[in-house]
């Protein structure tokens, strides 16, 4: 079963998130500090973090910048937009704020270990839109959609975060191996001739522009 860590210094919301994961079946382990979490994550890797942002020692933000490959939920009573976005754009999975319904938290959880499964498998979902990480295609349901090596890259990344804006900064680090041609300046341009050809097969307009920011894809 899938092992779930949770970050958080207040013992109470710790020991019930775990006594509440583990009747529903997950391995869980703690950490009650930002320190004490690195040093656990030196050593292992969960298959998710819930994380906490105000903690002592290491801050969950600074953490946050420690984690690589694990999806993280966090899970925190700042609940100002400013930095739901910065967290997300940072990394973050997931944003749930404090007080929280123990019921959509576990949703959020089986969203997130459903869009695992979905990597792993080399196909990645989103309604009729799927794209197979092995062979390179994409499609809308029998339909084929023809892209380009840097569309390919583009749609590849935003389909991994999808429901997420991903920064303009951070598709072109992210993608820059695949590639190098693409610019912040030739960007806009690659996107635009994306949403095109989506909306050609599907009359679907599943990639928004966010303003300053980047771009989003959404089901």
């Amino acid at each position: 079963m899938a092992e779930i860590m949770i970050i958080d210094d207040d013992t109470h919301i710790n020991d019930m998130l775990c006594e509440v994961l583990q009747s529903e079946g997950y391995t869980v382990s703690k950490a009650y500090s930002g320190t004490e979490a690195l040093l656990l994550l030196s050593g292992r890797k969960p298959d998710l973090i819930l994380l906490d942002l105000m903690l002592p020692g290491l801050s969950g933000e600074e953490l946050l910048r420690n984690i690589n490959g694990i999806p993280v939920i966090v899970v925190s009573a700042k609940t100002a937009t400013s930095d739901k976005v910065g967290l997300l754009l940072g990394g973050a999975a997931d944003y749930i704020t404090k007080p929280f319904d123990i019921d959509e938290l576990l949703a959020r959880i089986t969203v997130q270990f459903r869009k695992s499964r979905s990597l792993s498998e080399g196909v990645i979902r989103c309604g009729e839109l799927q794209l197979d990480t092995d062979s390179h295609t994409v499609k809308y349901g029998q339909k084929d959609i023809k892209l380009t090596r840097t569309e390919y890259a583009i749609l590849k990344l935003l389909m991994q975060n999808e429901g997420h804006v991903v920064a303009k900064l951070t598709i072109l680090d992210k993608i820059s191996d695949d590639t190098p041609d693409c610019t912040e300046d030739s960007l806009k341009i690659h996107v635009h001739n994306l949403r095109r050809k989506l909306k050609a097969v599907s009359d679907t307009d599943y990639i928004s522009a966010v303003w300053g920011i980047g771009f989003m894809l959404k089901c």
